[in-house]
């Protein structure tokens, strides 16, 4: 068995494509050595700024010999037949082996070298190599043939042991030396074997293994701010990042000028963390005027230079960002808002101003018909109006990635309510699974009227999602939605706020005849089916929001299947009564007694909702009930009798509980006709040859599901 190493050196990978780069290098070549038989051990793989690096341990010298054999015709087969098998395998007839009747082709293939075969996939993997972007290179670049690399592969290792492996490339072929780092160790190394790599490159200041320039940035970077009384502000994206940039990192403490601590400080953070890779700090909670660089050198003054260095260009990109602020801040919100008249939001939904003027009346009508509960009406308008407001400063023209935040700030610098102020900064809160979700009144109103407004919008015109497709966030903004109305409580009917969003678009004659599909001439079938479609999206995405809650969707379904049942929350409570129910052996057992009625009825063709079985008020105990008042005109079976009396008892009961939201109390009460409904199976046949007992029994079992259904549609249930 032997190790080995295969290093592709070339100039800088961008840090953004080496954790996918060296998945893509282990993956192709896994794939070439299964093709060639070679059993494989574990598999390292490292990168850098400057090279990938494989180490493939437990390597054997070489593959084994197999035997392949290929079944042909039988003996006494058309002439064709043989003829066509020999052509396929290249033998003649007398070196096929014969075997129960059939011809057989029989190939030994001898075992190969493991050095020759990893000779073959270096260059096949290379050139597989599905590099996001890559180039060509030379003189041969003129050809399609010619390799891609990230940028120009100027080296290559193959170790097999301690022997080269040798082949070519284009004009690059594979030797035993590599490069140090490009300014501590320009020249070149020799690498024995995969054993002395790391230690090699090590003493020549690279740091092969990105997991290790992590964890050196991490502990530094850190030490470096508490040295100077501060807390780094941690940032692993960051850490990531600064890894991939550098081969021998070196993380560096810097101040920056304490004036420009009046810009917000999310803005200097996004500055120094976007334009620099830098790191900020703390002090006490509030951010400092210090960053952390990470230099790619061991300098000889201690990074005295380099911090200036970075210090100057941090501060030119401050100074930007500080103009940016006081510029935005020269005019009110209103008036940065005006813009918003010259943005296109879609070419079949208008401007921004236009998606700005049904948010500001949506969120009006949730806080006056009590839906949001706690908000000012007139507070949530002027929020919503004033919300997109920011979208055209220079600010987020620069850092899109502040859009709400910013406009918070600058509500606040003009003196507008906190709670303004707030709602502005959050609208677009929860942006997804684990962001936060909006609990003050008038943000919660602005912000469920701006997603309202994005769904139904979309529908309406018809841009659905479709598969893996949702260019407008669609499945995101419904998310959004469902959390907003779980998260507060919101009893109101989904596809009433729907509607209304809806018939907003409508008013602002959004839906024409370029936007109406043509099949849909008339406004009353259209919007039929646009609420069709948008209920049916709302309660996907119910499931798939409740999945993560370990919640099951066909629960979710079966209470869905009712109809009627949009206030979401009164919903979910319900669906978790339901399915705390199922997963006791009542509620296991009365599901199985439920679908053995249900199978039943569906043979018989009994319909729904059929006549329902009472107890005569003058028939003594002991003696049947009656379809009518007449009497049924048989002696039902005790425990006919007692799924009856059941019935009577626990069918308004579940009923009442439904009704008054005690859902526990419901499942509580369909209990209670698990032992009446499993001796009545037992005991009782429901397809008697006497017609008038069949009718009656048939309807008894009616009667239970239709007490069933008062909870839940449990043919929905899966189990």
């Amino acid at each position: 068995m032997s190790t080995f190493l295969l290093e592709l050196r070339s100039e800088e990978i961008p840090a953004r494509m080496q954790a996918g780069a060296r998945a893509d290098l282990e993956k192709l070549f896994r794939k070439e050595m299964e093709a060639a038989g070679v059993a494989l051990g574990a598999i390292t793989v490292w990168s850098t700024p400057r090279r990938l690096a494989l180490i493939a341990h437990d390597l054997p010298e070489a593959t084994e010999a197999v035997s392949e054999e290929l079944k042909g015709p039988k003996l006494g087969a058309p002439p064709q037949a043989l003829e066509g098998f020999l052509r396929k395998t290249g033998l003649t007839q007398n070196q096929l082996t014969e075997r129960d009747g059939v011809y057989f082709a029989v190939t030994e293939k001898p075992g190969r070298a493991s050095r020759d075969v990893l000779a073959e996939a270096i260059p096949a993997i290379i050139r597989a190599f599905p590099w996001p972007k890559s180039q060509r290179w030379g003189a041969a670049s003129i050809s399609t043939e010619s390799p891609r690399w990230v940028r120009p592969l100027s080296g290559i290792v193959a170790l097999f042991g301690q022997d080269l492996v040798e082949c070519e490339i284009g004009d690059v072929r594979s030797g035993v030396a590599t490069k140090g780092h490009r300014f501590h160790a320009p020249g070149e190394i020799t690498i024995g074997s995969a054993t002395d790599y790391q230690d090699k490159l090590r003493a020549c200041h690279v740091i092969v293994d990105h997991e290790e320039r992590q964890n050196l940035i991490r502990t530094r970077a850190k030490a470096a701010a508490e040295a100077a009384g501060l807390t780094l502000v941690e940032d692993e994206g960051l850490v990531i990042e600064n890894a991939g940039l550098t081969e021998w990192p070196v993380p560096l403490l810097g101040r920056f000028d304490e004036e420009f601590l009046e810009v917000p400080p999310e803005v200097i953070q996004l500055t120094a963390r976007t334009n620099q890779k830098y790191f900020v700090c703390e002090k006490q909670g509030k951010l400092a005027n210090a960053f952390v660089c990470t230099a790619n050198i061991e300098a000889t003054d201690g990074g005295v230079e380099i911090v200036a260095g970075n210090r100057k260009v941090l501060a030119a990109r401050l100074s930007d960002a500080r103009f940016f602020w006081e510029q935005d801040r020269k005019k009110t919100l209103a008036s940065h808002a005006e813009g918003l008249a010259r943005i296109t939001f879609h070419e079949k939904l208008g401007t921004v101003a236009d998606k700005v003027e049904r948010v500001a009346k949506l969120a009006r009508w949730l806080v006056e018909e009590g839906i949001v509960k706690g908000a000012d009406a007139d507070q949530a308008e002027l929020a919503a109006r004033l919300c997109k407001a920011d979208l055209v400063t220079e600010m987020v023209g620069e850092f899109p990635e502040l859009q709400g935040l910013m406009g918070g700030y600058y509500a606040r610098a003009e003196g507008l309510p906190d709670a303004l102020a707030d709602a502005i900064r959050d609208h677009y809160k929860p942006v997804g699974q684990g962001d936060d979700v909006p609990t003050a009144p008038v943000t919660v109103a602005v912000s469920l009227a701006d997603k309202l407004d994005t769904i139904a919008c979309f529908f309406v015109i018809g841009e659905k999602p479709t598969g893996s497709k949702d260019p407008f966030a669609l499945r995101r903004a419904a998310l959004g939605v469902l959390s907003l109305i779980l998260t507060n409580d919101l009893r109101h009917s989904v596809e009433d706020l729907l509607t209304t969003a809806r018939r907003s678009a409508v008013d602002q004659g959004i839906v024409d005849s370029r936007s109406r599909p043509e099949q849909y001439s008339i406004d009353d079938e259209f919007d039929k089916i646009v609420m069709a479609d948008l209920n049916a999206f709302i309660q996907d995405r119910l499931k798939v929001q409740q999945r993560e809650a370990g919640v099951r969707h066909d629960l979710i379904d079966a209470v869905f299947a009712l109809g009627g049942e949009d206030d979401l929350v009164r919903l979910l409570a319900r669906v978790h009564a339901l399915q705390a129910f199922v997963a006791t052996p009542d509620g296991t057992n009365l599901l199985a007694g439920y679908k053995r009625a249900a199978n039943i009825l569906k043979k018989e063709d009994y319909p729904a909702n059929s006549v329902r079985v009472e107890r005569s008020r003058d028939t003594a105990p002991g003696i049947s009930t009656s379809l009518d008042a007449n009497g049924l005109g048989y002696v039902a079976e005790p425990d006919e009798l007692a799924l009856i009396e059941a019935l009577a008892v626990a069918a308004p009961k579940a009923a009442a509980a439904v009704a008054a939201e005690d859902f526990a109390g419901a499942m509580a009460a369909l209990a209670t006709l698990r032992a009446p409904i499993d001796a009545f199976f037992d005991n009782v046949t429901v397809n008697d040859a006497d017609a008038q007992k069949r009718a009656a029994r048939l309807s008894l079992l009616s009667r239970f599901r239709d007490a069933v259904h008062s909870v839940a549609d449990f043919s929905k249930i899966e189990g």
